[in-house]
């Protein structure tokens, strides 16, 4: 059997972040990059940095601020990680994407991202010495 090699549409996208942890609601700009494209498919979110990831989680009713406060608990903004170069606490945010991965994959139908009522494709970002992230969202086409 042939291997079957599909079309991918890709571009890349920059959020600020800021000076401070954050979640951010990137779903929008996914829906317009997927809409433009047309059709169906899977649209892979990849963040190409050692200290961010990629979430999908309802926002606004307190599960972006719930999802920060796990990870300050989880992974304290101390003097204990290996990894010390930059602010106080930086070692953290390289192993933050290992609890909240660098990519996901959401499938796309007839040029509409296929969310739940409630998901957002969400940036996190625990590394308060970088305000500005790449964001590459590929589109394959099914």
């Amino acid at each position: 059997m042939d291997a079957w090699l599909g079309e991918m549409e890709t571009t890349t996208i920059e959020v600020r972040t800021g000076d401070r942890e954050a979640v951010v609601d990137i779903t929008a700009a996914a829906a317009g990059f997927v809409s433009d494209c047309g059709g169906d498919g899977l649209l892979h979110v990849f963040v190409p940095h050692a200290t961010a990831g990629i979430a999908i989680l309802e926002t606004g009713s307190g599960s972006d601020d719930g999802l920060l406060a796990a990870l300050r608990e989880l992974l304290p903004a101390d003097d204990r990680w290996r990894h010390a170069h930059g602010s106080r606490g930086h070692g953290r945010s390289h192993v933050m994407p290992a609890l909240v991965p660098p990519y996901c994959t959401v499938p796309v139908v007839d040029g509409r991202l296929a969310l739940g009522t409630w998901q957002s494709i969400c940036l996190v970002d625990l590394n308060v010495d970088n305000p500005v992230r790449s964001v590459r969202l590929s589109l394959l086409r099914g």
